[in-house]
């Protein structure tokens, strides 16, 4: 399942998947971000902190995101990443890409 929160701030929006982000729900993330970005909200933060597990098509979802919000001159910013999440992210080089923040807050006002 995946909920679209209200906009926080100027352009901005929380997308908070819950559960497992694998290939069945990956689909649905890509078009929430997707549709999220069309609307002016091209700064991102997805909330993983309902999210239990993972998959590559979770994280492609997360990268396709990623790419989308930066075409439209925002970004895509994960927080409340959990253990095996950061273990995944870490083992596939991703940390690099997509960084973890403790909470959404923080990811908003990361530089």
């Amino acid at each position: 399942m995946i909920e679209l929160d209200t906009t926080v701030g100027d352009g901005a929006a929380v997308i908070r998947p819950s559960g497992r982000l694998t290939m069945i729900v990956a689909p649905q993330l890509r078009t929430v971000i997707t549709d999220t970005v069309a609307s002016g909200r091209s700064r991102i933060v997805v909330d993983l902190s309902a999210c239990e597990f993972v998959d590559s098509s979770g994280l492609g979802a997360l990268i396709a995101g990623l790419k989308t919000a930066r075409q439209a001159g925002g970004d895509l910013r994960i927080a409340g990443v959990g253990p095996q999440i950061a273990t995944v992210l870490q083992l596939t080089n991703l940390d690099r890409v997509l960084r973890a923040h403790d909470t959404v807050g923080g990811a908003f006002s990361a530089g």
